[in-house]
């Protein structure tokens, strides 16, 4: 019997090799990331958590106390309840954020704002007929779309469990699933987002939101209604309907997921606000930075031009004054 030697065997293309490393090295970053994070949450449960505790259940029970004055005020009506948390309030979120940046991307001012401008060479001035199509395309998707949705969520909510019962959720299990809901809305719209630029997709249906390439805050639900059920709405209701939420919670995480990708397109990146340069460089390039956390991206190497560039250095939290634009600016663009 021929015994091959290690040294006999054909070496592994060296593609291949960097291929599989970059796999394991993803693998190890996320497992890395992963295990800080429990850690961490473990290491401080006992402390930064009790005080939110406090906070949430502060002066006895000062938000129970307040859900159950606005569940006597539905006097049993549920499903307008329901549709008052889902729907009502996180469309006043939504709208109370935007018509102030359309203030400012409409009047060009305050210059206290506009410097922190991502792209300063765009938008100026804003093509107001553009945007006024932009905003009657936002109007009819929350109206026709998102409405039904929430009514049919509802329906769905009810076979799981009782979602405007008058008991809120702990402070922890409120943590715990605005966690999992990210995860899954990770999940859900990078693959969602990235099938939408496939070709025979993209131009029939995705391209409508990309006629933006450098958003504004309201464009964020500009969408063919077609990638706002898929990729809009359903990232975001599937958590919820999984882990059976209390209205109150998926009132706040319809909320807060609606306040971040207004950042997330605004075109500003504001001091102590989320970073929008990962997002806005996907309007730009068109082809990187498909989701919202970025790790996934990461795993698929879907944002290695975007790790090459400036706006990755500036894709961080802005601690101080000074717009990140002037502190790490574009290299000089070459002649030709």
């Amino acid at each position: 019997m021929q015994v091959v030697s290690e040294n006999c065997r054909p070496p592994v293309p060296v593609p291949v090799r960097e291929e599989r490393s970059q796999v394991w090295d993803s693998l190890k970053k996320a497992a890395f990331v992963l295990g800080s994070g429990l850690f961490v949450f473990a290491a401080f449960r006992n402390s930064v958590t009790w005080h939110l505790q406090r906070f949430w259940g502060a002066s006895g029970d000062f938000w129970q106390a307040q859900w159950g004055k606005l569940h006597n005020l539905f006097v049993g009506n549920e499903l307008a309840l329901f549709c008052f948390g889902t729907f009502v309030i996180p469309a006043i979120v939504f709208w109370f954020f935007n018509i102030i940046l359309l203030m400012i991307d409409v009047s060009g001012k305050p210059s206290i704002i506009t410097r922190y401008k991502i792209q300063p060479d765009k938008n100026k001035p804003i093509d107001t007929v553009k945007l006024r199509h932009a905003i009657l395309t936002v109007l009819f998707n929350e109206v026709f779309i998102s409405g039904p949705m929430v009514l049919a969520m509802y329906r769905v909510m009810q076979w799981r469990g009782n979602p405007c019962g008058t008991e809120l959720p702990t402070f922890h299990w409120v943590l715990l699933e605005l966690s999992i809901f990210s995860i899954i809305e990770e999940i859900l719209f990078y693959y969602s987002h990235r099938l939408f630029h496939h070709p025979s997709l993209y131009k029939h249906i995705h391209k409508k939101h990309h006629e933006w390439t450098a958003p504004v805050g309201v464009v964020s639900l500009y969408a063919h209604p077609v990638e706002h059920v898929f990729s809009n709405m359903m990232p975001s209701v599937v958590g919820p309907i999984i882990m059976g939420s209390h209205v109150a919670t998926t009132m706040m995480w319809f909320s807060l997921a609606l306040w971040t990708t207004t950042i997330s397109h605004c075109g500003y990146h504001l001091p102590f606000l989320p970073s929008p340069e990962f997002h806005d460089f996907h309007h730009l390039k068109f082809n990187q930075c498909y989701g919202v956390l970025g790790f996934l991206d990461h795993l698929h190497g879907t944002d290695t031009i975007f790790k090459q560039t400036k706006a990755y250095e500036r894709h961080i939290l802005l601690l101080n004054l000074t717009p990140l634009t002037e502190s790490i600016p574009d290299p000089p663009k070459k002649k030709e």
